[in-house]
């Protein structure tokens, strides 16, 4: 078989069409499932949270049942079977609708909308701090109109309330298809240099790409690979029988904490956990060395430093070694980095763009160069207006959205280069960032209150839908796919995604009642969190924070030392990027996963060489379906019985 990274693009043959009619018909039913299936399990059950890896466990899970339905009705007669093409199509708008849906974007929004108004008291003097500043265009100002949604038991489909909702969800809608359309552009802009002259790897697309192999079907008769499923669906199912009957014996993969440490300093460092998800271990397989090294060594690391800061005392310095600001400088730096690498090619689209003198040929991107380039500003220009109609200012929401899109780079570039399975960069966007070097005094109110409506795409990164675009591109360029349409498939979903996404969250508040039934953390975290922040800045303004800012510089710096390490000595075993995602509650995770992940490669490579990596790689493939398959049904059975059942993923 061959290995994951051994596709050519196939340059000689005819294009192959993946946006079709049955495609986009396709992805339209399964969205809104999917849209629902995920408000199920991390809102209502807050079980499995599919979109907080890199790949979204309910898009593989339906991936696999479209290739196997589509096979069943092949038989039947050949117009009903789907091409490679089209089954990328369906799993690309697949994904980018359940990250836009889930747990970093619209189930962070919409408890958001009417919290303030809802939860408004004497005592935390809401009303005058702020409340009169929260556009109503963007919020659910009336409680009688919430009301349906906290208390449940009141039907959302009448008139008043179906029009009580419709300003935010409408304008929310557009700011975030917006937004995608922004990535998109970016992506167009980077693609040919970071897949045709890189070549970056992207192992994220591994198991989608040979999935959706048609014409050989060779990885569902590797055996490998079903030895690998065996081993991994066997673990779920077992573990999945045990939280029904305790009776049955748990062989244990999630995560478990131990503490090693009880005196001080060394019980600064905390518990340590301790994970074996097969699904994990089969991602990181395909991680280069180095990166999955950098990332259980740096875990190692952050938790020494905490050793280091209660050894010697560092009372001014409470925080330290101040991971989040670090993290920040870390991905700042890495867009950096990767902008710096290609700014050959993007001179030339500039130039291109603008009607100079350039040698690149646009003819088969996704869209033409200028269009793109355009289309970016355009963008831009549009995020101003939003902004500025909701109080914040023109140079500050410019610097908000560029540093927004240089970490989306970042973390789009981490994932084609080096497939990490988690980036979820907690409390460290562009609000975190320009409120510790300006200070919440100079930013003045009308800039953080814009700021906390934007905390649905801010508190953390990981269901971003940007790197999925990339990987789509990737995708399209292994299996020689036409890219002419694929803009409308991409921006389709993201829009249909918007508004099932708000339906699913909506409906599901009217029907159980968001207080009455206290589901947690939608009125605990994501509908307070925003709110409490900005009572702390606007109640004790601050200026430029000088400790936060000095390591968010530290971050920027260590990332470019050891990616100048990294071009000096071909033999420096740390990636920088290993430096900047280990701080994350994800790596905090799943570290025992890549340090097994990390040491089977190295001993499969030095031992057996490319030929046993080639041979052994379906089986880690088949680890990852097998998980997500078993585990996927098992989320389905709780839904559709009401019971609560096995979660395979945290």
């Amino acid at each position: 078989m061959a290995t994951p990274d051994s596709f050519p693009p196939k340059m000689n043959q005819q294009l192959t069409e993946g946006v079709t009619f049955k495609s986009i018909i396709i992805a339209t039913l399964l969205i809104p499932l999917n849209c629902y299936w995920v408000i199920e399990m991390e809102v209502i059950r807050y079980s499995g949270h599919p979109v907080t890896i890199s790949l979204f466990f309910n898009v593989i899970f339906s991936l696999f049942v479209v290739i196997g339905l589509s096979q069943i009705l092949k038989r039947l007669s050949p117009m009903f079977a789907l091409n490679q093409g089209e089954l990328i199509i369906i799993y690309l708008m697949l994904s980018i609708a359940s990250g836009i849906t889930g747990h970093d974007m619209l189930e962070i929004l919409v408890p958001m909308l009417g919290h303030a108004f809802r939860f408004a008291t004497p005592e935390n003097e809401w009303r005058e701090l702020f409340l009169p500043w929260l556009p109503r265009w963007l919020t659910v100002s009336d409680t009688k109109i919430a009301q349906g949604y906290y208390e449940g038991e009141l039907s959302l489909y009448t008139r008043n309330q179906l029009l009580g909702w419709a300003s935010p969800v409408l304008w929310w809608t557009t700011f975030i298809v917006i937004l995608v359309f922004g990535m998109f552009c970016i992506n167009v802009i980077i693609r040919k240099r970071w897949i045709e002259q890189e070549k970056l790897s992207y192992p994220i697309i591994q198991l989608p790409l040979q999935m959706t192999e048609t014409q050989r079907h060779a990885f569902f008769r590797n055996r490998m690979m079903w030895l690998g499923f065996g081993l991994a669906s066997g673990l779920t199912l077992l573990n999945g029988l045990n939280f029904i009957f305790p009776v049955v014996p748990e062989l244990r993969t999630r995560t478990r904490s131990f503490t090693v440490f009880t005196d001080n300093p060394w019980s600064a460092m905390g518990s340590i956990p301790l994970s074996f998800y097969p699904f994990a271990i089969g991602l990181g397989f395909f991680i280069p060395l180095d990166l999955s090294f950098s990332c259980w060594f740096f875990f190692w690391f952050w938790r020494l430093m905490r050793v280091v800061g209660a050894a010697i005392g560092l009372r001014s310095l409470p925080r330290f070694p101040y991971m989040n600001e670090q993290a920040s400088g870390g991905y700042i730096a890495l867009c950096a980095i990767a902008l710096w690498a290609s700014r050959n090619h993007l001179v030339r689209v500039v130039k291109m763009a603008f009607g100079g003198e350039s040698n690149l040929d646009d003819a088969n991107e996704p869209m033409r160069y200028r269009t793109a380039v355009i289309g970016l500003i355009g963008v831009m220009a549009f995020l101003v207006f939003f902004c500025y109609r909701g109080g914040a200012s023109v140079k500050i929401t410019l610097a908000f959205f560029v540093l927004y899109y240089a970490i989306s780079i970042a973390i789009t570039r981490m994932r084609a280069e080096l497939g990490t399975p988690v980036h979820d960069l907690h409390y460290s966007g562009p609000d975190e960032i320009l409120t510790r070097a300006v200070g919440t005094r100079r930013l003045g109110r009308g800039n953080l209150v814009m700021f906390s409506m934007f905390w649905f795409i801010n508190r953390a990164y990981r269901s971003h839908p940007m790197p999925h675009q990339l990987e789509g591109f990737k995708m399209a360029e292994r299996t020689n796919m036409n890219l002419s349409r694929i803009a409308f498939a991409l921006m389709f979903a993201a829009l249909l995604g918007s508004l099932s996404g708000f339906w699913a969250l909506i409906d599901r508040g009217y029907r159980l009642g968001m207080e009455v039934r206290a589901y947690w953390p939608s009125l605990s975290a994501f509908g307070i969190e925003p709110y409490r922040r900005l009572d702390r800045w606007l109640s004790s303004p601050t200026d430029t924070l000088v400790a936060e800012t000095g390591f968010m510089g530290l971050g920027f710096l260590i990332t470019s030392l050891l990616m100048l390490l990294r071009m000096r000595f071909v033999w420096w075993p740390l990636h920088p990027a290993g430096f900047a995602i280990s701080t994350s509650w994800g790596m905090n995770v799943t570290w025992s996963c890549l340090f097994a992940s990390w040491l089977i490669k190295w001993i499969v490579l030095r031992h057996g060489g490319i030929g046993a990596h080639r041979r052994v790689a379906p089986f880690f493939l088949g680890l990852i379906l097998g998980e997500f398959t078993i585990g996927s049904l098992w989320t389905i059975i709780g839904i559709i019985v009401g019971i609560p059942t096995y979660g395979f993923w945290v």
